[in-house]
């Protein structure tokens, strides 16, 4: 059986409450744009900034105070490993788990000059390096959806600005009840 949602009624929805004002802090702060410097060059694609996982990992650390990650299928396409991932988090504001779908993919070391399929020519720890690559790749696209400051719209030329979502004078004087 489904269980139905009540929806807010006018009056909710035009007096905010301090959960709704912490949520919204929240939306903002995960759709804040990541720190300049923390974007480095793609070594493969020209004019292509990204974010490393290492500052993903640290971004997901520092904002909920729980996640993980569920390795949901792994397979060959092509010469290429595909790995699909679901990244949970613990909402700090709600304590409820949230989560979202990634999917990455690395393609498998080959000899050069070999096709793509040719798998007498795969290197000895081809599968081995892109398993793990095809993850990373995986919890980056996952954890993008979270946000902006994951590194959504690095590469977007038109963005969505979600400052407005907080009302400072409102925030604060919640708060301060």
């Amino acid at each position: 059986m489904t269980q139905l949602t009540k929806l807010p009624t006018l009056q909710e929805l035009m007096t905010d409450s301090v959960d709704s004002l912490k949520q919204n802090a929240l939306t903002v702060l995960l759709n804040q744009d990541p720190p300049a410097k923390w974007l480095v060059q793609h070594p493969m694609i020209r004019d292509y900034r990204y974010i490393p996982i290492e500052k993903i990992e640290f971004l997901l650390t520092k904002i909920y105070p729980r996640w993980w990650v569920e390795i949901r299928n792994t397979q060959i396409v092509a010469n290429s490993v595909v790995v699909t991932i679901r990244l949970h988090v613990i909402n700090p504001i709600t304590g409820e788990t949230e989560w979202q779908d990634g999917i990455g993919a690395a393609p498998v070391q080959t000899d050069k000059g070999a096709g793509a399929t040719d798998w007498n020519a795969v290197k000895t720890d081809g599968v081995q390096k892109a398993a793990p690559a095809a993850e990373t790749y995986a919890v980056k696209d996952a954890a993008e959806k979270f946000g902006k400051i994951f590194g959504r719209d690095v590469a977007r030329k038109s963005t969505m600005n979600y400052t407005d979502l907080l009302r400072k004078s409102d925030f604060n004087s919640e708060l301060e009840k």
